[in-house]
């Protein structure tokens, strides 16, 4: 139906009329993102797109699974309704854009989403209050920290008189070095991937795997040593590139890579 019997447009007609006007102002594909309970209007609409003379292959829906917020073990139910709801802006209020952008992007669309929100919140006031032991059960911190800390290591090395090396070169040799090295050079393969597949997950795991590698390696190597000045600055140079890739994947994603924490 595209008219209501009082001659009102229904909203299946607002649907054919956005489909006209993107098309005709020279866009090639549509992509909707719907929640999932309006797979039943996908067909229409794809049928609508052809019988107004356009390619119904052009016209895709993402339709995303629901989220579920639990506050204290419990699902706090939302009914439009009723008036019952969190909005968005409550929610970042209460855990933070990066950690809530993070919970978000680390799932694939068509996965439900249990989203503590209790478990958020206090993880975001352990860093508030500088409990960075509790703060780092949070992933998006897990990794935040792993830029924060290499931009210490840069820091001391600056003090020391030691620069990264033009190229990580020969230095490089033993196995956490390599790992490290090999985890790097990852991104572009892991946001190719990203990019085919229209899922954001990858790149968190991504993240998450190079911040653990760079944690053993600065845990196993000791990276500014006066005593060791080339071996150093090799070493500087493969934290700096680690460091460089962690903010391109967090920028990625819309989070924020902070100089300290």
């Amino acid at each position: 139906m595209i008219l209501r019997s009082n001659g009102e447009p229904t909203y299946f007609a607002s649907d054919i009329g956005y489909v006209t006007e993107k098309f005709s102002r020279g866009f090639e594909e549509l992509i909707y993102i719907w929640g999932a309970d309006h797979h039943g209007t996908v067909a229409r609409v794809r049928n609508a797109a052809q019988a107004m003379g356009y390619d119904k292959e052009a016209v895709r829906m993402l339709l995303i699974a629901w989220v579920r917020f639990i506050v204290d073990g419990v699902e706090v139910s939302m009914s439009k309704r009723a008036g019952t709801f969190i909005t968005l802006d409550q929610l970042l209020d209460e855990v933070g854009v990066d950690a809530a952008r993070w919970f978000f992007a680390s799932r694939g669309p068509t996965s439900g989403i249990d989203f503590d929100i209790e478990q958020l919140r206090g993880q975001r006031e352990a860093l508030e209050r500088g409990d960075h032991e509790l703060a780092s059960r949070s992933p998006a911190y897990y990794v935040q920290y792993a830029h924060a800390r290499i931009a210490s290591i840069l820091g001391r090395a600056t003090e020391a008189g030691l620069g990264p090396a033009a190229s990580v070169g020969p230095a490089i040799s033993d196995s956490a070095e390599g790992f490290l090295a090999r985890q790097v050079v990852r991104l572009p393969e892991v946001v190719e991937d990203a990019a085919a597949l229209e899922e954001s997950q990858g790149i968190t795991a991504f993240a998450t795997e190079l911040a653990t590698a760079f944690h053993a390696f600065y845990r196993d190597a000791k990276v500014v040593d006066a005593s060791e000045p080339e071996r150093s600055r090799a070493r500087l140079a493969l934290v700096s590139a680690a460091k460089v890739t962690l903010a391109n994947a967090l920028a990625l994603l819309g989070i924020s890579a902070p100089e300290s924490m």
